[in-house]
């Protein structure tokens, strides 16, 4: 074998490891940084969504016309918080919206709080590994407040 032929076989060796290099790089820090973004997106939208359900379940609820229950008014709120969460491709179930009055509900001064309180799952973990899987809690609260100078609604 010649000088040459040597000097050949040494550079034909090194060409192309960076290549390899950076894409097995590439590939073990962008799998966890899509990963993470994919949960936060996840979790921001329900945040989002818990945000409007609260915000649209006590308007709903403070604006009910007259003659009617606070059943029925409870029942309207839900449907909007449930709607407000299914723009945001989640879905709502009654145990996780409460609504509460102080002093009494549809009675003048009176205020209206809607809490929710959910869970987000983190994406892609399948539910074969067992246990309760992975979540993230999301609370929202938001106050309104029927006003001293409305009319008492409702059966009292």
């Amino acid at each position: 074998m010649t000088v040459r032929t040597a000097r050949r076989v040494r550079r034909r060796g090194e060409q192309g490891s960076a290549v390899v290099e950076f894409s097995w790089l590439a590939i073990l820090l962008m799998v966890p940084l899509v990963y993470m973004m994919l949960g936060v997106f996840d979790v921001q939208r329900a945040s989002y969504g818990a945000t409007a359900a609260t915000r649209a379940a006590g308007r709903a609820f403070v604006i009910v016309p007259d003659g009617v229950s606070e059943d029925e008014a409870r029942a309207r709120a839900f449907d909007a918080a449930r709607l407000a969460m299914k723009d945001q491709g989640m879905e709502l179930s009654e145990d996780e919206l409460t609504i509460s009055c102080n002093p009494a509900c549809l009675q003048p001064g009176s205020t209206v709080t809607v809490s929710l309180e959910t869970k987000v799952r983190l994406p892609l973990i399948p539910d074969a590994l067992g246990g309760e899987p992975p979540a993230i809690r999301i609370s929202a609260s938001h106050t309104e407040a029927f006003g001293d100078y409305r009319e008492a609604k409702g059966n009292g």
